[in-house]
C-alpha cells in the first residue's frame, strides 16, 4: 500500500491511528506576554492582550481565555413578542463586545429563555453566524447537533468558513449601459470585478474572488474584502466601471446609476413589447417603435402587425436589420431612452418611404419601461410633429410601465468549501462530497438554501437577502468569512465518518454552546426563520 493509497477517501480502509492534539497550538514566540492569547482562528494568528480584540474584531482575550465576540445566531419558526433575544450560555465568559451586553455576574445562573418541555426540537436550527471556525482544519466544528424530525435522528454540522475562493454575483435590474463587458469594476480606485454579461433587463457583475484578494496589490486586496463584507450584509456600496457608470448598489434595493435610483426593469426587449402590446395599439396607432439598445421593435414590419394585417407605414430605421420589425444597434449604449445614448427618439429614424407613408400617419416611440413615450404625427411634408398623446394610447404606455417590476439589486455569494470546512465533518472529506451529490446532506449558509454547483467539489451559492444581517466577517489575510451548515440523517453521518463523538443534543447546545473552549461563542440569539426560507432540516440539498 503506497503513501497515495492510503489517503486517497476510499471507504472501507483501515484508518491509521490518529495522534492526540492540543485545542490550541503552543505559541509560536515564546517570548509573548503570558498575559496574551494566540488566536488561532485564521491564518493570521493575532497576539491578544487582556480585554483587546484581534485584526478581525471578531476573536478577543477575555480574562485569558479566547472568545468569539459575537453570539451565534439560532433560528426559531417563531419567535414570541417580548422574549430575550440574547441568552448567555451557562458556565461561559461574557463578550467583551459592547454592543452585545450580558450580564457577566450572572454568568452560569442565567436560565436560557426557553422551556425544555415546550420547545420542539423541530423548530430550532442552529446557524453558522458567529459560531467559530474549524481553522487550523484538524478539530471538528465547533457544532455537531443532534436532533429529531418527524421521529428521524438528525445531524446539523455547523462552522464559520474562511473562504478566499469566493465571489459575490451581482445581477443590476436595469435597461441603462452600466459598462463594456469585461471592464473593471472599481471601489475606492482599486480594481475588485468586472462586467459580465447583460441578462434579460438586468446586467450582471461579479465582484471579489481570489484574483483580487491575494493575487494581487495589498491595498487591492484589503479594498476587496472590505467591499465584500459591506456587500454580503446588505450594506450600499460605491463602485465606478472603468468607460461606464458609477454605480451604488445595495442588496434588495434599486441601483443608483451616476445619481439616479432606478424605478423599473424592463417588461421585455423591444420586440418582445412589439409582440405582448399589439393588440392593444392596433386601432390606435398607425406605427410604434419600441426603442431598446438589444432589439428594437418596429410594429407594422414586426409578425404582430403582420398577423393583425397592419397597413405597412413606410418607416426607414437606421441600425442593423435582424428580422422584419426588428434592429440592432440602432444607437451606441448608454443612459438615455431603451438604454441607448439618445435623448431624441426621432435620431433613430432616417427617413420615410413618400410612396407607402401619408400625412396624418400617427407615430408612437416608447422605451421598453413606458419611462420615455412620445406621439407624433406626420405632417403634410412627411415629418413627424410632436402632439398631445391621446389618453387611450397612455393607457397602453402605462400598462407596459405596469408590466415592469421594480429594479433591485441582488446579491448572491459564490463559494467554495474546502478544507477546514469538510474536515471538520469528517475526516475524510471526499466521503462529505459524495454525500451530498447523492443528496444525502443539504447545505445551508446562515440556514438560507444554498444551490450546489455541478461537477467536482462543493460550491454553494446564496442569496444574501435571505441570510441572518450581518452573517459575513473578515480575516486581514484576506479572506471572507461565512456561515456555512450540513444537515443529514444521524446514520448517513456516521456512514460517511463524521465526528460522532463530538455530537451534542439540542439542549446541550442551548444549555452550553459549542463542544470546545476556545474561540467559543458565549450566548446565542435568537431570530426568526425568515418567512421566505424553507425549515432546513429534513429537506433535499439545491442540486444542480
Amino acid at each position: 500500500m503506497t503513501e497515495h493509497t492510503k489517503t486517497d477517501g476510499l471507504p472501507g480502509m483501515d484508518a491509521p491511528d490518529l495522534p492526540q492534539v492540543l485545542e490550541r497550538a503552543r505559541p509560536r514566540n515564546e517570548r509573548m506576554n503570558a498575559a496574551k492569547v494566540e488566536c488561532n482562528a485564521c491564518p493570521v494568528l493575532c497576539q491578544i492582550s487582556e480585554g483587546r480584540a484581534g485584526a478581525c474584531d471578531r476573536y478577543a482575550n477575555h480574562a485569558g481565555v479566547l472568545v468569539r465576540v459575537d453570539p451565534v445566531v439560532l433560528l426559531r419558526k417563531t419567535l414570541e413578542d417580548g422574549e430575550a433575544a440574547l441568552v448567555p450560555f451557562a458556565g461561559r465568559a461574557a463578550p467583551v463586545d459592547a454592543d452585545t451586553p450580558v450580564d457577566v455576574a450572572a454568568g452560569a445562573a442565567v436560565q436560557p429563555a426557553w422551556s425544555g418541555d415546550l420547545l420542539l426540537t423541530e423548530e430550532v436550527f442552529v446557524t453558522g453566524v458567529g459560531s467559530s471556525t474549524t481553522y487550523p482544519d484538524y478539530k471538528p466544528a465547533p457544532f455537531i447537533v443532534g436532533s429529531k424530525v418527524d421521529g428521524v435522528d438528525m445531524v446539523t454540522v455547523v462552522t464559520e468558513g474562511i473562504f478566499s475562493y469566493c465571489s459575490f454575483k451581482v445581477k443590476i435590474d436595469t435597461d441603462r449601459f452600466l459598462g463594456p463587458e469585461q471592464a473593471n469594476v472599481r471601489c475606492k480606485g482599486e480594481v475588485v470585478g468586472h462586467v459580465t454579461t447583460a441578462e434579460y433587463g438586468s446586467q450582471m457583475l461579479s465582484l471579489g474572488g481570489v484574483h483580487h484578494l491575494t493575487g494581487g496589490s495589498k491595498k487591492e486586496g484589503r479594498i476587496a474584502n472590505e467591499m465584500m463584507q459591506l456587500l454580503g450584509n446588505k450594506q450600499a456600496v460605491e463602485l465606478t466601471i472603468d468607460g461606464g457608470s458609477q454605480l451604488v448598489i445595495q442588496a434588495g434595493q434599486a441601483p443608483i446609476v451616476n445619481g439616479v435610483a432606478e424605478r423599473r426593469m424592463r417588461v421585455g426587449c423591444g420586440s418582445a413589447a412589439i409582440g405582448i402590446f399589439a393588440r392593444q395599439f392596433f386601432g390606435q396607432a398607425d406605427e410604434v417603435v419600441v426603442v431598446d439598445d438589444h432589439i428594437t421593435g418596429v410594429l407594422t414590419e414586426h409578425q404582430a402587425g403582420r398577423c393583425l394585417d397592419m397597413k405597412p407605414s413606410g418607416i426607414q430605421m437606421r441600425g442593423r436589420k435582424s428580422t422584419p420589425g426588428r434592429y440592432f444597434q440602432v444607437a451606441n449604449p448608454g443612459t438615455g431612452w431603451g438604454g441607448t445614448d439618445i435623448a431624441d427618439p426621432l435620431s433613430i429614424i432616417e427617413g420615410w418611404d413618400a410612396s407607402v407613408a401619408w400625412p396624418g400617419l400617427r407615430l408612437l416611440m416608447t422605451s421598453t419601461t413606458g419611462e420615455h413615450a412620445s406621439w407624433y404625427v406626420l405632417d403634410e411634408s412627411l415629418v413627424p410633429v410632436e402632439a398631445e398623446m391621446p389618453e387611450a394610447v397612455r393607457r397602453i404606455v402605462d400598462r407596459i410601465g405596469e408590466n415592469c417590476e421594480p429594479s433591485l439589486t441582488s446579491v448572491l455569494f459564490l463559494g467554495g468549501a474546502g478544507g477546514s470546512l469538510r474536515a471538520g465533518v469528517t475526516e475524510n472529506p471526499v466521503l462529505l462530497t459524495r454525500s451530498i451529490k447523492n443528496a444525502l446532506v443539504n447545505v445551508t449558509c446562515g440556514g438560507a438554501p444554498a444551490y450546489v454547483w455541478p461537477g467536482g467539489g462543493i460550491t454553494v451559492m446564496a442569496d444574501v437577502l435571505r441570510m441572518p444581517d450581518n452573517s459575513f466577517g473578515t480575516v486581514p489575510t484576506p479572506a471572507i468569512v461565512a456561515p456555512i451548515e450540513f444537515s443529514m440523517r444521524r446514520s448517513d453521518f456516521e456512514a460517511l465518518g463524521g465526528h460522532g463523538e463530538q455530537i451534542r443534543s439540542l439542549r446541550e447546545v442551548l444549555e452550553h454552546g459549542a463542544w470546545h473552549n476556545d474561540g467559543a461563542p458565549q450566548a446565542l440569539s435568537w431570530q426568526a426563520l425568515p418567512a421566505g426560507n424553507p425549515w432546513p432540516l429534513g429537506r433535499p440539498p439545491l442540486l444542480g
